[in-house]
């Protein structure tokens, strides 16, 4: 009995590792998808990463902005071709999780461009929506 009471709390811990990295696996894959849609030039689809909803913020050096179609707007105005883009870099410094339905990034961010390379650092908060993880909150600076 004591065995399958201590397999059964093993089995228990292994699954709940699982799901943890297939999430932190989900996280990573978004922002992959970023990365490459960036350096090919489509901000399209690297905003589909965020969420498609009024409360999404995004924080950068001129302050909030609240909502997707402004972020993607503000997007589109400041890389408006592929010059401004350069191509995206990204070093995760950490990823957390902090329960079950939300992720905490924190990372550095470099465009090498042909009109003069920049970087900063960011921290994404990711939420898990209908079993698909989004931005819900950017800090990029």
């Amino acid at each position: 009995m004591k065995k399958i009471i201590a397999i059964t709390i093993c089995l228990f811990f292994t699954a709940g590792s699982f799901a943890q990295s297939k999430d932190e696996q989900a996280v990573r894959n978004a922002l992959d998808i970023q990365t490459n849609a960036w350096n090919n030039g489509n901000i399209d689809v690297f905003m589909q990463t965020y969420w498609k909803s009024d409360s999404l913020v995004f924080i950068g050096k001129t302050g909030p902005t609240y909502g997707w179609r402004p972020t993607l707007d503000n997007y589109k105005k400041r890389y408006p071709d592929t010059a401004a883009m350069g191509k995206l870099h990204f070093d995760l410094l950490q990823l957390k999780p902090i329960n079950n339905n939300y992720y905490f990034v924190i990372g550095n961010w470099h465009l090498k461009r042909t009109i003069g390379d920049i970087g900063g650092i960011f921290t994404l908060l990711f939420r898990k929506i209908e079993g698909h993880w989004v931005i819900i909150a950017d800090h990029t600076s």
